[in-house]
């Protein structure tokens, strides 16, 4: 029997030029037709033709577009396969095109081309035909060595078949073809059934003879078998799967079926949910988050894939597989290393650089300590960010940053319900699949600014989150199974604790990251921020300098702020002018050799080449490295943004100087009163709160019940200070809001300058809040008050006696650099911030001493 079934090609036939893959005898194909040439032969043969030989064409596989050769027979290659078209399909999109399925009959070879418009037709001559009568009439001289490589081939077909699960219906069928295919035809259908390049199936269409196609299909077929023993060997040991490792995809063999191996062991037009069903039990979940996915499975298998729910239950099989139940990454507890990390990567930040060594430390002498819960407050700028990056780099964790500013709905933190088609999993959930391990750094940035809306509160998600003694068994809504993030360690930003739930604050271990003192910033400048600008720019440290005198200068006058991302982008400002200078300098080049000549016209060229010299000696690049000093500063940066205005504002009586904590760090802050003839109102403007309010009205009840003491009167001399006297109490920059238990002690002072027409000290600070009796109360946030104070150039600061403790946390230079005087009562307060004392301070009534009666 003849490969070609007996069928006898025409001798001319149209060309079909492929560049899809290669045609070989006995299989099917889909081939596309979109050029104008194929599409005018299947318009002018296989759709207007009624009989078989119309519907058999010649397919040619082609490596270069023929459209634009002037000589296309160059570009053929010079042996086809003759095909017969079984199929035709017609489409209009996405551009109108044709698919045909064509069965491969025999081998030909082009003996001349006819023509090429409107498509090619070419003079063919049949080759398998040839082939079988030589095979037929000489096969007592070459019988021995062509049967031996029949037999290899088809023991090694069979041992591929065996190999195969054979319960599956197409691999039985695959079987019994083995059997009753001619053996002349084997090794077309096996190079078309396995996996295989173009170039080596173009190497078995090439093969005219039998026994030299017997040896190129040979070895594919070995590789095969080898590849498929190597990947069983790989796969879990489980005799029902190991079979399937290969699954088969429907073609056709002429005459009968043609099947082709996947080596990837997925079947292309079914599902995958064998494949997805192991996935599952090698994720090492948790016993219930394994129920239910194996649940979830038997629902897959059982639901049609045009089902909507299909691709939500897929979803979420995907979500389970990829979730790092039991992947972790090993913690590096080198506290010496750790040490060296943290200095070389932040100046300062002492308490935070100390809880992460404690956190290794105890990690040492305890593996399963659960992951602690740590909010970094301070104001922007200070590193709360970089510092978490760093952290996670001296754990050697994995690291995810959560931006939470804004976010309004519970869902980000929790996920979504499956009851609806877009539903996803929460940040938490996303974040610990991105990082593909349980025990990453999250970061949770600008905690204090969630939000809240109809669609619920996030700040309230976040309890179970970040409770140690709760997050163990953190219930996403998605999910709907329990996941671990007991071994997260999770580091909150915020700058102020004022806006955070107090319930949400009680889970976190706050720890407070003041501002930056002068000194700190002109080191970290030098270290991080000009080295980084520098980069950044493309300039060296031989190219511009920054001494630190100009550094300190830009620190007091053209930044007042707790960080230093205003200083980094002034520096910024400084090397960009200097890109300036250094790229113009580049650019200058030397003026070109004059032509000799003489008379005048040399006169003229030489007057000319002495202006050039004297324009190009102007223009000259500068001197490297160039200096910043305070006249560059000024150049660049402009005049200066702030300037000493402490004691040009405390000229006159009735201004105080007070100190007062923001979200952005400590400032200083002027009181200003005055008074004028009326019915004894008091008008306060600046944008003050409650509190504010409520301490100037505490402060004037004071002053009027102890005006005799202090000796204070009104415009008309009368004792009290109130009488036919309109007070006007203003706190300067009336945009920004302000509000807290800290000014009392200020506006005391003020109006007692005001009421004695005596000066207050222009050096001089002030914070704490009083009661009606007189006494000085503490306040918060005395670190950022004092910085800001040592900022202003003040060098004495008023402070609460019950604030003394938290002078230990100031650096030693400020403390040096500063007087701090502490008062318990605001005779001591009023005797502080004048000088020579306040007038009645001195003489004032002692209080009778109460005896006990008991």
């Amino acid at each position: 029997m003849s490969s070609s079934g007996g069928i006898q090609i025409p001798g001319r036939l149209p060309l079909l030029l492929t560049q899809e893959g290669v045609l070989l005898p006995g299989s099917t194909m889909r081939l596309s037709v979109d050029t104008p040439r194929n599409m005018q032969l299947v318009r002018s043969r296989l759709l207007r033709g009624t009989s078989l030989k119309s519907t058999i064409i010649g397919v040619i596989p082609n490596t270069r577009d023929p459209e634009h050769e002037a000589d296309e027979l160059p570009t053929l290659h010079s042996i086809g396969t003759a095909g017969l078209a079984v199929q035709v399909v017609g489409s209009n999109w996405p551009k109108p095109h044709y698919t045909l399925l064509i069965t491969g009959v025999c081998r030909f070879r082009v003996s001349s081309l006819l023509k090429q418009r409107p498509f090619a037709l070419a003079e063919v001559e049949q080759l398998d035909k040839l082939e079988e009568l030589t095979s037929t009439e000489e096969v007592t001289a070459e019988d021995g060595e062509l049967q031996e490589l029949s037999q290899r081939f088809y023991q090694a077909a069979l041992q591929l078949v065996g190999m195969l699960d054979m319960s599956v219906p197409v691999v039985a069928k695959l079987r019994r073809l083995l059997d009753s295919l001619p053996r002349e035809t084997l090794p077309d259908v096996v190079a078309s059934m396995i996996r295989a390049t173009n170039k080596e199936k173009l190497q078995v269409l090439d093969a005219v003879s039998l026994e030299e196609r017997f040896k190129k299909t040979l070895p594919l077929l070995t590789r095969q078998i080898e590849g498929l023993k190597l990947l069983q060997k790989t796969r879990s040991p489980r005799p029902d799967d190991e079979k399937r490792v290969f699954s088969v995809r429907k073609g056709a063999v002429f005459p009968g079926r043609q099947f082709s191996l996947d080596e990837e062991g997925e079947d292309e037009d079914g599902d995958d949910t064998a494949a997805l069903e192991r996935k599952v039990h090698r994720a090492n979940m948790p016993e219930a988050a394994l129920k239910v996915c194996v649940k979830e499975l038997k629902r897959l298998k059982k639901m049609p894939q045009s089902m909507p729910e299909y691709a939500l239950t897929r979803n979420y099989l995907d979500l389970m597989v990829e979730l790092p139940w039991s992947k972790s990454t090993k913690d590096c507890l080198d506290i010496q290393a750790a040490r060296i990390l943290l200095d070389n990567d932040h100046y300062a930040m002492d308490k935070l650089k100390r809880r992460v060594l404690e956190y290794l430390a105890v990690r040492q002498l305890k593996a399963s300590l659960k992951g602690p819960i740590l909010c970094f407050v301070g104001p922007p700028g200070v590193g709360k960010t970089s510092v978490g990056r760093s952290i996670a780099r001296t754990l050697g964790r994995e690291f995810h940053r959560i931006a939470l500013g804004g976010v309004c709905d519970q869902s980000d933190i929790r996920g979504h319900r499956r009851t609806y088609v877009g539903s996803m999993p929460g940040r938490i959930i996303n974040g610990l699949k991105t990082v593909g391990v349980n025990n990453p750094v999250f970061l949770l940035d600008e905690v204090d600014k969630l939000g809240k809306s109809l669609q619920g509160d996030p700040a309230a998600a976040l309890l179970e989150v970040l409770d140690p003694e709760q997050n163990h068994s953190f219930t996403d809504h998605y999910l709907n199974v329990a996941f671990d993030l007991s071994q997260v360690l999770f580091i909150a930003t915020a700058n102020t604790t004022a806006t955070i739930p107090p319930a949400l604050l009680d889970r976190m271990e706050v720890l407070q990251v003041p501002g930056y003192t002068q000194e700190e910033k002109v080191e970290i400048a030098h270290r991080h921020l000009i080295p980084n600008q520098l980069e950044q720019h493309g300039l060296t440290p031989q190219q511009l300098q920054i001494p630190q005198d100009s550094t300190q200068e830009v620190i007091t006058r053209y930044t007042r702020e707790a960080g230093v991302r205003s200083l980094e982008r002034k520096i910024g400002a400084i090397c960009r002018a200097v890109a300036v200078k250094v790229a113009e300098g580049q650019k200058v080049t030397k003026p070109e050799e004059p032509v000799p000549a003489t008379g005048e016209r040399r006169k003229t060229e030489v007057t000319h080449l002495l202006l050039t010299f004297f324009f190009l000696k102007m223009a000259a690049p500068p001197e490297m490295p160039i200096v910043i000093d305070h006249i560059a500063l000024k150049d660049i940066l402009g005049p200066p943004l702030f300037d000493m205005e402490v004691s040009e504002r405390l000229t006159l009586p009735g201004v105080a100087l007070g100190l007062a904590w923001t979200p952005l760090g400590g400032e200083i802050m002027f009181v200003e009163a005055s008074r004028t003839e009326g019915e004894g109102q008091l008008t306060l403007t600046g944008q003050l709160g409650d509190v504010m309010k409520e301490s100037a009205h505490l402060a004037i009840s004071w002053l009027r019940a102890n005006a005799k003491r202090y000796r204070l009167t009104n415009m008309v001399g009368g004792p009290d200070p109130m009488e036919g006297t309109d007070i006007h109490l203003h706190f300067p920059a009336g945009a920004v809001t302000k509000d807290g238990p800290s000014a009392g002690v200020t506006i005391v002072t003020c109006l007692a300058s005001l009421f004695s027409s005596r000066l207050v000290r222009s050096d001089i600070a002030m914070t704490g809040e009083i009661t009606l009796r007189g006494l000085v109360l503490p306040v918060g946030g005395i670190k950022d008050k004092v910085l800001a104070a040592h900022r202003a150039g003040v060098k004495r600061v008023i402070l609460p006696k019950r604030n003394e403790k938290d002078l230990e946390e100031l650096p030693a230079n400020v403390r040096a650099e500063l007087d701090f005087i502490t008062a318990t009562n605001l005779d001591e307060v009023l005797n502080a911030a004048f000088d020579g004392g306040f007038p009645g301070t001195a003489s004032t009534h002692t209080h009778p001493q109460l005896l006990s009666k008991l």
